[in-house]
């Protein structure tokens, strides 16, 4: 079977699809990466062949032109609603109808019998229905937008359907797969068939000493690449200032290098290191603090680590109040609260010692344990067939 893959051109939306396109090649099948230049790095590194489409989109300079000096999108903005989902899909949209000729150019050549695309891309629909091939969207995680946005889709691509000849508008996919536990399934949204998360966080090397367990209880803090370079910078500041609060802890901070030194001093309780896998060593932590990225979320989340959502962006609110209610986490999704260090000390003391938050953890890493891994989904993929 030859199998094309596609995503939106943010990489943290590709490697969801990454532990599938493994089991694919494992199982026998040639495995096709097509997507811009901001994806392939990520793709390459996984292994995986590619084709670039298109050039890079850029897609944080969808953010950065409002903001003003040190403020975060959460501070201008505040959380997500679905009046501005639907405002903002436009743009994903409108991205997959411009490079449409071109994925079906690939599509053409490469003759594949399966097409997999992230839940941000809508090319792969328009493949599928012109090579009436089966199609399979996978959800990153937590996913409060994509049913959201299919009547953009809709609208936009209406006029490209016709085109191409595609009887009655766009495509559904024939299947949508989705890594997140029913714990975190959004109010509103289609239930997909389950998928067991599995991290890929990229490929560098986590030191020896953070593999090992410390004398006292370790937290990690991991934002993300985004958050501190959206203006996110005092943000880090007042979360080493919180931790200077809690003696009895060991905070480990992933920053970026160029950042590094621009956090003030740091109390002799943390540790800045840059980003690193955190497959590598959540087993030897004991609380997370963190955007709520969907990676980041499901990854903590399957290794039964408390953890505390500071959300800045789209889908990590929701993922925030998810984890809150399913008692694995909670919450700080205000700027007021995040910006305010002594909450943060109050929130981290809280993951350490409560019980039900411990419990809830691990209740959904037993829930993650139990899905479906990728390579018990291929064999079901290797049986789908096209709706029409």
């Amino acid at each position: 079977m030859r199998v094309m893959i596609l995503s939106s051109p943010e990489s943290t939306h590709f490697t969801c699809m990454v532990p599938l396109a493994w089991a694919l090649r494992g199982a026998g099948h040639e495995v096709l990466v097509a997507g811009q230049p901001d994806i392939v790095p990520m793709a390459r590194s996984a292994g995986l062949n590619t084709v670039s489409v298109g050039r890079r989109f850029f897609g944080t300079d969808l953010l950065t032109p409002p903001l003003p000096p040190d403020k975060r999108p959460i501070e201008i903005v505040g959380p997500l609603t679905p009046r501005m989902t639907m405002i903002g899909s436009r743009v994903w949209v409108l991205n997959s109808r411009y490079h449409a000729a071109e994925y079906l150019e690939v599509a053409r050549q490469f003759a594949p019998d399966l097409v997999i695309s992230e839940i941000f891309d809508w090319a792969a629909c328009l493949i599928g229905g012109v090579h009436r091939i089966p199609v399979v969207s996978h959800r990153w995680g937590v996913d409060p937008m994509s049913h959201l946005m299919r009547a953009t889709a809709e609208d936009l691509l209406q006029g490209t359907c016709e085109r191409l000849g595609i009887e009655g508008g766009l495509p559904r996919p024939d299947l949508l797969l989705d890594p997140a536990p029913p714990q975190l399934l959004v109010a509103g949204a289609p239930a997909g068939a389950p998928i067991r998360h599995i991290p890929f966080n990229g490929t560098s090397q986590a030191p020896a000493w953070l593999r090992r367990r410390g004398d006292r209880p370790r937290v990690c803090v991991t934002m993300g690449r985004q958050t501190i370079a959206l203006g996110g910078l005092p943000m880090f500041r007042g979360i080493v200032q919180a931790f200077g609060d809690l003696p009895e802890t060991d905070a480990v901070m992933t920053v970026q290098e160029e950042f590094a030194d621009r956090l003030g001093t740091l109390p002799s309780n943390v540790t800045v290191i840059p980003p690193t896998p955190l497959n590598r060593f959540l087993g030897t932590t004991d609380a997370v603090v963190t955007h709520g990225g969907a990676n980041t979320l499901l990854t903590v989340a399957g290794f039964g680590v408390p953890q505390l959502v500071m959300p800045q962006l789209v889908d990590q609110f929701e993922g925030g109040d998810l984890l809150a209610a399913a008692d694995a986490g909670l919450t700080l999704r205000t700027a007021e609260e995040q910006n305010a260090p002594a909450l943060v000390a109050e929130a981290v003391r809280a993951l350490l010692a409560e019980e039900r938050l411990a419990k809830g953890a691990g209740v959904l890493a037993e829930t993650m344990a139990a899905m479906p891994s990728p390579a018990a989904v291929v064999r079901d993929l290797e049986n789908l067939r096209c709706a029409y």
